[in-house]
């Protein structure tokens, strides 16, 4: 198990703290894109707000995986 907790094993970190993250991050950036929609006005039917769900998907995705890698590779840093 030790071995895990290696920098061989970085990329694996990587996917699993980005995959935690995900869910989290997802539906904070789609509630500030709800919100936003609202507060400029724009009607938030259905469609709408799956648009903006798709959207804050794809950004939760890259904001998380490139936190991830930031996060990890300062973690398996040597002294």
């Amino acid at each position: 198990m030790a071995e895990l907790f290696t920098a061989q094993y970085s990329l694996l970190w990587v996917i699993a703290l980005a995959a935690a993250l995900f869910l989290p991050v997802r539906q904070l950036i789609w509630t500030l894109y709800v919100r936003r929609a609202e507060k400029d006005g724009a009607e938030t039917s259905g469609e709408k707000r799956l648009d903006l769900k798709k959207r804050a998907g794809m950004t939760a995705l890259l904001l998380c995986f490139v936190f991830s890698y930031f996060y990890v590779a300062h973690l398996f840093r040597g002294p």
